[in-house]
């Protein structure tokens, strides 16, 4: 992940990735997940994503990660929501936001997420990955999923290893890489069993037409994972 890259696309507001609806392939399939009302959801990489209001309409809180405080302040701001900033005690370069949306708290931490731990993020119920594993170079991925595997995990364990796996809900995009070499990066069946099968049973939930705004030529499908203990 190239920060500067990142941080370039934020300033100069080419956020074409940032939808101004909800992906409707969440509010298909996140039933899927099982969760009762007021489980808290993890969101990495969460930019300032409407599906993070929708999942608070529906009883969720809501724990997000983002590493420009930029697209954090933006979200609270197109909410009209007031939030609370607080430092991190152990690193003062390190803060969230957090206020609430229809009786839900939302907590969004600005950070790279390498940086945090699982006592930072707190308990965690499922995990909605639409728009982080995608946008990340292949020589990352296999870190990332390792880190929001251990960052969602049950924290009243201290072994690790045996933590509670906590399920998740993932969007990819597949593509000819050919055409285009993202972000957002294609990723096929191959390549998840290569990043989560270690900790995962797999499952595909749907296949469907897609696009992407920068080559709307390049024929691309959206791929739902449910990702669950083995």
């Amino acid at each position: 992940m190239n920060p500067e890259f990142w941080h370039k696309r934020w300033q100069e507001g080419r956020i074409g990735f940032n939808q101004s609806t909800v992906n409707p392939l969440l509010i298909e399939y996140f039933n899927c997940l099982n969760l009762t009302v007021g489980s808290r959801i993890f969101v990495p990489l969460c930019g300032k994503s409407i599906d993070m209001v929708w999942l608070a309409t529906q009883g969720y809180d809501v724990v997000g990660v983002e590493l420009f405080e930029t697209a954090v302040q933006e979200f609270f701001a197109e909410q009209n929501i007031e939030p609370a900033v607080y430092q991190q005690a152990d690193n003062p370069m390190i803060k969230y936001y957090q206020s609430q949306l229809s009786e839900q708290t939302i907590t969004l931490w600005v950070a790279d997420i390498f940086a945090l731990t699982a006592k930072d993020i707190g308990s965690i119920n499922a995990v909605y990955d639409k728009a982080a594993l995608i946008v990340l170079p292949a020589d990352m991925r296999v870190r990332y999923s390792e880190e929001v595997r251990k960052l969602s995990s049950d924290t009243s364990k201290v072994d690790g290893a045996n933590n509670k796996i906590t399920p998740q809900l993932l969007l990819t995009l597949n593509y000819d890489q050919r055409k285009k070499n993202g972000p957002p990066f294609s990723i096929n069946a191959d390549q998840l069993e290569q990043y989560y099968s270690a900790h995962y049973q797999i499952y595909e939930l749907a296949s469907v037409p897609s696009s992407i705004g920068s080559a709307p030529d390049i024929t691309v499908t959206e791929h739902v994972w449910l990702l669950s203990s083995k």
